[in-house]
Formats: C-alpha cells, structure tokens, sequence
C-alpha cells in the first residue's frame, strides 16, 4: 500500500503529464497554423508521450491499489509572438515537470518508499532527455531560424521525428 501522500502526489503528476499534453498540442497547432509541418509534428508527438506519462502514472497507482483522481486540466492559455517563444515555453515546462517530479521522489526517499522510488527513476532519466531536446531545439533555431532557407531544412528536420511508446514495463 502506498503512503497517502505520495498517490496524492502521482496523482496530481497525472494531471500536470495531462497538461503537458495539452500544451504541447497548442504548440503543434501554433506551428500549423504557421506552416511549419516540421515543428508541429515535433510537439505533436511530445504531445503523446506526455500523454503515455499520465498513464504510466495511472497504471502504477492502480497497480498499487490506489483511486485515480483527476483534476480540472487548464487550457493553456499562452500567445505566441514568434517562432521561438513555443521552444523557449517548452524547456521551462520540462524544467517544472522534472522540479516536480524530484519532489516525487524526495517524499518517497524521506519514507524509504523504494518502490516508488525505483518507479521513479525512469522519468528522472527520462527528464534529463526532455530538457536535453528542448534546449537543443531553442540552440538550433537560434542558428537557423533567422534564416529562411535554414529554417526550412530545420522544419525538414523536426518532421522526421517519429512517436514511439515509452519502454517502461510496469
């Protein structure tokens, strides 16, 4: 059995992986309604991942025998000015999921939680690749997002990105 505290706080992780979701497809339909295929499938298939997220956080409760509690999820509520400002968004995004999730795992390490603690591990990895891609791809569009024959091939290059489901194995 879980400790209260800690399925209060996956839960509230399954709705901010949820909200992840969201954001990420406003992103992809930003970068629609601009053209540039490239980024929105990008953020489309972050999109997904986040979505399989919350659900790996879901599969775990139940597997611990714990209720599911879902919240209200916000809109995402952002305006875009530039091309820029979605990646820009999407690292400190991924910066306060992964804050979030340390706190996770500094509950469960304060109860010697291991279980949950060793559950855990794999997003902790998981966020360090997340902050890694999102701080790669604001580098890259500052070195070829001014120039539109660069950004196009960078386009090119966002749209090759294909969805595969996480590999965690609950």
């Amino acid at each position: 059995m879980l400790n209260k505290e800690i399925a209060k706080l996956l839960n509230e992780q399954i709705n901010k992986e949820f909200f992840s979701a969201y954001l990420y497809l406003d992103m992809a339909n930003y970068y629609a309604d601009k053209n540039l295929s490239g980024f929105e499938n990008w953020f489309f298939v972050q999109s997904q991942e986040e979505r399989d997220h919350a659900l790996l956080f879901r599969k775990y409760l139940l597997n611990n025998s714990e209720p599911i509690e879902f919240f209200e999820i916000s809109a995402p509520g952002l305006e875009y000015t530039d091309f820029k400002m979605p990646l820009v968004k999407a690292l400190e995004h991924e910066q306060e999921v992964t804050a979030s999730i340390n706190n996770i795992y500094a509950h469960a390490y304060k109860i010697n939680d291991f279980r949950t603690m060793q559950f855990l591990d794999w997003f902790i990895k998981e966020q360090g690749e997340e902050e890694k891609n999102a701080d790669e791809n604001i580098k890259k569009f500052e070195l070829f997002g001014g120039d539109p024959k660069s950004l196009y091939m960078l386009d090119n290059e966002l749209k090759a990105r294909i969805y595969a489901p996480p590999s965690l194995v609950l």
